[in-house]
């Protein structure tokens, strides 16, 4: 099964309080918990990769921005 962190992941970017947000993050901790035991060593995994790949990505972009900003 492929999970879709990338839409919990926007959701929580455009939450307007800290509530919503928490409120975002529970509906993950509550999709985990209710996998059977076999399914969730595959979710972390996927969880995981997702969040290497985001944090690369926003490294990437501040790395651009500050390159940027420098030149001015």
């Amino acid at each position: 099964m492929q999970y879709d962190f990338r839409k919990y992941h926007y959701r929580s970017i455009n939450a307007a309080s800290d509530a919503e947000r928490a409120a975002i993050n529970q509906e993950l901790k509550d999709m985990y918990a209710s996998l059977p035991d076999d399914q969730k060593e595959e979710f972390n995994r996927q969880l995981q990769t997702f969040l290497a790949k985001e944090m690369g990505r926003l490294k990437s972009d501040y790395e651009s921005v500050k390159g940027n900003l420098g030149e001015n």
